[in-house]
């Protein structure tokens, strides 16, 4: 408020300001001579005082806002100069107070009428205030509190303008029309420098609005959200939007509770649960200073009441504390590192800024407001000496930092004085810093500068004193600020320097999971944690080519998390995790989305002794026995396998992804997983089927693998290929259940609960996709196969190409007796003497006819190159069904690898053989990492960069043009040995 007593311009000091230069001196004493043409008064009042045209004349010639508003307005500057201000102030005020009420007869003020009201009084009272500011007949303690005053003014006539609106219209019922917020349950705070009373000259206005529906105003409560924020719509339109009369205020609704998905006005109830529940750091601090500026100030004033066990904590414990610190950490926004430079630098955000100081007392007001009422004080200055009475600081510092405080302030002001702009900058310029330097009372720029110098290093140094013990979040990386809704511009451009090519989609991110939007980050324990690992997270994503799509998928990563707290906690302290991480995110895009959608798999990568330990068959029997153990019924089983499969093939990826395992024991590892998942959804099968149809008599059951399960070589998204194979008492007629089956559908029944418990979708996913077309006669042929017809099919009706498949065989699960039949007739299949030639030319055609139908897309299709996996498993094929009976390990299972050592001695070339392994190898583990992160093929020009990187330190080769090279010479020579092989032999 400003002081009793009124002044006019007519006792202003000599020299209290200098003119920009002689040039603009000139041109501004002219226009005054014709302003003074039409305003007789005024050239009179000029013409006797000198003292009062000089200032005028060097105050138009510093803002061209001013100069333009005289003459644009002479009967203002008129008014300015012949009366006194304070009284001129007054009205203006009362203007914008009463700019929504009907004029004489009655006639209620159109929206547009209510606008131009509002701006000719801002303008009036802007005008007004910038020169008592600049004769230094206001300080900046009587500047701020004439333009608070304004602004609330404003707010409240618009808000009651709308209201009464509303009324008329049928929206809501008043109670008052004469007063249309007294009692309306709609409450409108002013945050920040207007809740302060503290606004500085060109400043925007920060507001929060909440309504009680209670108050009962509203006709239908279901409309009561919608009603208010279109309200409130049109209330950011009314003060800000820039008619012929100008604009009254900038108006941000952004500091509300989660503004990215919540309506312009929100339910007190709602706004209540979102601060006691996933209120921010910031939050609090904001919320010391507001207050109710608009609308119902009784309820407004009840609603403050009820935040203040948010705002003001009853007892300082140590997680109060770390909150604190966190606020430092995130508000913190240090601009220009190194020595502090007058030219360019940010008197609001900057190094020894107003915000350090206005941090200094908000962060002891959190920590000892809650004690101390004394201490929640609205306003900086009043803050500064109850901090001194309470002892928190000396009189010395309250003096300092009072005096510091308000000497930026008229800086600020100064600042945006010159052309009515909402900036916090100085010039780069040494002509327009003088021109903010004489604004300010300096004879010349050197000595603005020194002032402005020690001004900035003073708080600098009182600010620093009491964060000293804490890390800054403006490191060496840059500045890294997510608080509010604004991007901060130094934060875009530290996230630039780190490598996003969005860094304003980043900041977008980070602000979300601030707002508690995510379950992992609704704890203020959780936000905590996340506060201090961001520097680090970002650095180490940034560091990757693709910065941004990995840090996208991370962000998809968290919003599937239950939780967050432990996640974030493991990730500060274990700088490996969070390398592997990022990792995945950057490289494997298949991982990542895995983990986003079931982050479940993400518990087994908290095991420290994951890297370490081979995941061997006993390893995972182990694993899964114990698992599966507390499972009651068939779907809780088939759940848990789901969950169990899932966690196990993305730990055995995340141990391929880091180099702790080859692709080849990846294989293993893959198919030993099957073999167990297939082994206990098969006894789950039969225990239900047994539940309900019975026993068959004397009924046995074997699973037959082919394929890469067969051979040991599945990799991250392989299918399985099953033949599910059965016998029984010759005698029997059906099973001994309640529900009797015959044998062909009750074995039919026990495969097709096989099927669906591995490939059907449930809330926990599809364990394995089943083909089961190798089976006898194909999709033609039963989907269970009698042993007996198994072997009469294989030894007399099986082509060449079912020959080759088998060679690849291998009994997974099921009865002993019947897997020892079953593999007696598979090795006496495979040993049978046959015809090299025909075998030879079989093999020939069949490559042919796959090259023909299913060419290679491209180098990459390792599968299906000339030269590639096709080629030497067929050689591999070829070689078991031509070995002699004699030769050769008999044992099934064996991997490619296996089975080309094992047939080929004495039928190849050993260089031919090494070739083959060679090319088998570098095939294999660039296949496993590429299946491993991503669905699809593989285009290097399209993957992302970290998968490029791994696949290739796959190849073994420096670059992806190196591995290229290499992948065209392998597969040019395995061709030939193909050739050699198998096409010479026919």
């Amino acid at each position: 408020m400003a002081e009793t007593g009124a002044h006019g311009f007519s006792g202003v000091t000599a020299g209290v300001i200098r003119p920009l230069n002689q040039t603009e001196l000139k041109s501004v004493l002219a226009e005054l001579k014709d302003i003074g043409k039409g305003e007789p008064a005024l050239a009179g009042k000029l013409a006797d005082n000198d003292t009062l045209k000089d200032f005028l004349a060097a105050a138009l010639s510093l803002s061209p806002y001013l100069r333009d508003t005289a003459a644009a307005h002479p009967d203002l500057l008129a008014a300015a100069i012949e009366g006194e201000i304070e009284p001129q102030l007054e009205a203006a005020i009362s203007d914008a107070r009463t700019a929504w009420r009907p004029v004489g007869d009655g006639t209620v003020p159109s929206e547009a009428e209510v606008m131009t009201r509002l701006r000719v009084a801002k303008r009036k009272a802007a005008f007004l205030t910038a020169l008592a500011d600049l004769a230094r007949i206001f300080d900046g303690r009587q500047t701020t509190a004439w333009l608070s005053r304004l602004a609330e003014a404003a707010v409240m006539a618009a808000v009651d303008h709308l209201l009464l609106a509303a009324h008329h219209s049928g929206k809501v019922a008043l109670h008052s029309v004469e007063e249309p917020s007294k009692g309306s349950g709609l409450i409108v705070l002013g945050m920040g420098k207007l809740g302060a009373r503290e606004l500085n000259y060109s400043s925007d206005i920060d507001l929060v609005v909440f309504f009680d529906i209670a108050a009962g105003i509203v006709r239908d409560a279901d409309d009561a959200t919608d009603t208010f924020a279109r309200m409130m719509r049109r209330l950011v339109r009314i003060l800000q939007e820039r008619t012929a009369d100008g604009y009254v205020f900038r108006t941000d609704l952004r500091l509300r509770p989660d503004p990215g998905s919540t309506p312009l006005a929100i339910p007190v109830e709602a706004a209540m649960i979102y601060y006691e529940g996933r209120g921010q750091n910031w939050e609090r601090a904001a919320y010391i200073k507001a207050r109710p500026v608009g609308g119902d100030i009784v309820a407004g004033e009840a609603f403050m009441r009820e935040l203040t066990p948010f705002v003001f904590r009853k007892y300082l414990d140590y997680a109060a504390i770390a909150d604190i610190h966190s606020i430092k950490r995130q508000i913190h926004a240090h601009k220009g590192h190194g020595a502090i430079a007058v030219k360019g630098h940010n008197v609001k955000l900057g190094r020894g800024g107003i915000r350090e100081i206005e941090f200094f007392v908000q962060t002891q007001q959190l920590i000892a407001g809650g004690r101390m009422p004394s201490l929640r004080c609205k306003s900086t200055e009043e803050t500064l000496r109850e901090l001194t009475a309470a002892k928190w600081i000396d009189q010395a510092t309250c003096d300092e930092l009072t005096e510091c405080y308000w000497f930026l302030r008229n800086v600020e002001h100064r600042i945006q004085m010159v052309r009515d702009e909402q900036t916090h900058l100085l010039p780069e310029t040494d002509v327009e810093l003088k021109r903010i330097a004489y604004m300010n009372g300096s004879p010349d720029l050197a000595d603005f500068t020194e002032k402005l110098s020690a001004t900035l290093k003073t708080v600098e140094s009182r600010y620093a004193k009491l964060f000293e013990q804490e890390t800054k979040l403006s490191t060496e990386t840059g500045n890294l600020v997510f608080t509010g809704q604004n991007d901060d511009p130094d934060t875009l451009k530290t996230l630039a320097k780190l490598g996003f090519e969005r860094p304003a989609d980043i900041s977008r991110t980070v602000r979300t999971w601030h707002y508690g939007r995510y379950k992992a980050t609704q704890s203020v324990e959780a936000r905590e944690r996340l506060t201090e690992l961001m520097p680090e997270l970002l650095r180490v994503f940034g560091e990757n080519k693709r910065a941004d799509e990995a840090f996208l998928r991370f962000d998809a990563f968290i919003a599937g998390l239950p939780a967050g707290i432990q996640l974030f906690s493991l990730l500060g302290n274990n700088p490996a995790l969070l390398s592997l991480i990022v990792n995945i995110m950057s490289s494997a895009p298949r991982l990542a989305d895995i983990i986003a959608a079931r982050p479940h798999v993400f518990d087994g990568m908290l095991d420290p002794g994951l890297l370490a330990e081979l995941p061997t068959r006993d390893y995972l029997e182990g694993r899964i026995r114990q698992f599966l153990s507390s499972a009651r019924h068939y779907e809780e089983v088939l759940d848990r396998l789901r969950i169990f499969a899932a966690e196990q093939r993305f730990l055995i990826g995340i141990r391929l992804l880091t180099g702790a395992i080859s692709g080849v024991v990846a294989g293993r590892a893959f198919t030993h997983l099957a073999d167990l998942v297939i082994s206990a959804a098969l006894d789950a099968v039969m225990a239900e089927i047994v539940a309900v149809h019975g026993r068959f008599p004397g009924g046995r059951v074997a699973v037959l693998g082919l394929g890469k399960l067969g051979s040991f070589e599945l990799t991250a998204g392989s299918d399985v290929d099953l033949i599910l194979l059965y016998d029984y008492d010759e005698d029997a007629a059906e099973s001994d259940g309640t529900k009797p089956l015959d044998p062909v559908r009750y074995f039919t029944r026990v495969t097709q609960r096989l099927i669906a418990a591995l490939s059907a979708p449930t809330a926990e996913g599809v364990l394995f996709e089943v083909d089961m077309r190798l089976r006898p006669s194909g999709n033609k042929g039963p989907v269970a196969t009698r042993i007996t017809a198994f072997e009469k099919y294989q030894k007399e009706e099986a082509w060449t190409w079912e020959h080759m498949a088998l060679s690849r065989a291998r009994l997974i699960c099921g009865d002993d007796d019947l897997i020892k039949r079953a593999e007696a007739i598979v090795t006496d299949v495979l040993r049978t003497k046959r015809e090299v030639g025909k075998i030879a030319k079989d093999v020939a055609e069949m490559r042919a006819l796959i090259e023909q139908e299913k060419p290679a897309q491209d180098i990459w299709d390792f599968k299906m190159i000339a030269g590639g996996l096709v080629d030497i498993e067929f050689i591999e094929q070829y070689l078991a069904l031509t070995a002699p009976s004699s030769d050769g390990d008999a044992a099934l299972g064996k991997s490619t690898f296996e089975g080309l050592k094992a047939y080929s001695p004495g039928r190849m070339d050993a260089n031919d053989v090494d070739l083959c392994l060679e090319a088998l190898t570098l095939f294999t583990e660039i296949s496993q990492i590429v299946r491993l992160c991503i669905d699809g093929t593989f285009d290097p020009k399209e993957a992302p960069s970290g998968l490029v990187d791994l696949v290739c330190r796959a190849g073994d080769c420096p670059d992806i043009k190196t591995l290229e090279g290499e992948i065209k010479r392998l597969s040019k020579d395995v061709r030939k040995v193909f050739q050699a092989t198998v096409k010479n032999s026919a």
